[in-house]
């Protein structure tokens, strides 16, 4: 075998092999235990068995029928894992038990299909389940995509308000929507293309999995830790009053080195508790809460004052570099803090 070939080998096989692994670790070994680790790990390994078949029928095109049956027979399970993944995840408080009525049928009809119709025996009709399997694949998707709509339309919108499990779940769909994409267009690419497009979106995923951790160790977990002890409307409004009078009062945001547990401690609250009244109440982190308090005062500032240097009131408002905010307030605000200040001028003698 050449050496391009063999790269080429190592890396589609690599993804489909460190996908088996990921899929156990969720499937077996995850914490905690619940519906949404199986799922993706359901996901993950019929996406890897797919790939897997995919990679050794290119380098091997005289491979045993019955694992290119098993590697389409797995393809029938990748979209209704992605649908029951993303929506154990986005109500990860609800009891996910209609799953059964989509996974046993499809089971029913692959397994009839796989005994009645061996692969070399009807070449011809598998040819015709190949785009059904495909288009079942294609109407998960869409339902999918239906489930987290409103991240969508946040990703045109403000993607820069994306909590870390908003870029996870989005981020896992648009990866299976280019991997259908994939598939579906070998016949202009090459038919390995669809593997090393799963390798390549496997490695980003860890990738964006190890960088979110670092930013937000808890992003993976949170709605699950939080799944049967929400915060009640009573209770969620009060803490959240008592948190926004403290920071106005306080002006705690004016450190720049503020940290969650510092408000909690301030607030006589348990740290987990503030952090799920943020993420899970007022739907965002704890960083862009601080800001938006931080834009504010600066704003305040500007107007009262506007003699004052607008890099003197970026560090007088907690942010620790001049850049920090400006970028923060153009997110906030939709303009600059110069051309904030300009209208204002501009409008006041006709106020």
């Amino acid at each position: 075998m050449p050496f391009s070939r063999e790269l080429l080998f190592f890396f589609s096989a690599l993804g489909a092999f460190n996908g088996l692994l990921v899929a156990l670790y969720f499937l077996l070994i995850a914490k905690p235990k619940h519906t949404s680790n199986y799922f993706l790990g359901l996901l993950l390994l019929t996406l890897s068995i797919r790939t897997g078949k995919s990679v050794f029928l290119y380098f091997n095109p005289h491979l045993a029928g019955v694992f290119l049956q098993v590697g389409m027979s797995a393809c029938l399970f990748i979209g209704p894992s992605l649908y029951f993944y993303l929506r154990s995840v986005k109500q990860p408080e609800k009891s996910i038990s209609d799953w059964k009525y989509h996974f046993i049928p499809l089971l029913a009809i692959i397994l009839f299909i796989d005994v009645r119709y061996p692969w070399y025996s009807y070449l011809e009709e598998w040819r015709v389940f190949f785009r059904g399997i495909y288009l079942i694949w294609l109407a998960y998707l869409l339902f999918s995509g239906w489930v987290i709509m409103a991240q969508l339309k946040k990703l045109l919108t403000r993607p820069a308000d994306f909590s870390g499990m908003e870029v996870w779940i989005v981020s896992v769909y648009l990866g299976n929507v280019l991997v259908w994409v994939a598939y579906n267009t070998v016949s202009y690419t090459s038919y390995i293309v669809g593997a090393l497009s799963f390798s390549f979106i496997l490695y980003l995923l860890f990738l964006l999995l190890i960088y979110t951790r670092r930013k937000d160790p808890s992003f993976l977990s949170r709605q699950v830790k939080y799944a049967n002890k929400k915060i009640e409307d009573t209770e969620a409004k009060n803490l959240h009053r008592r948190l926004d009078q403290l920071m106005k009062d306080e002006k705690l945001f004016q450190d720049a080195n503020l940290k969650l547990a510092d408000v909690a401690k301030k607030l006589n609250v348990l740290p987990h508790k503030l952090s799920q009244l943020i993420n899970d109440n007022l739907d965002k982190n704890f960083a862009l809460l601080v800001n938006e308090y931080r834009i504010e005062d600066a704003k305040r500032l500007i107007t009262e004052d506007q003699h004052l240097k607008l890099e003197s009131i970026g560090y007088q408002c907690g942010f620790n570099s001049q850049s920090t905010f400006y970028a923060t307030f153009k997110k906030l605000t939709g303009t600059t803090p110069a051309k904030y200040k300009e209208d204002l001028a501009t409008a006041g003698p006709n106020l």
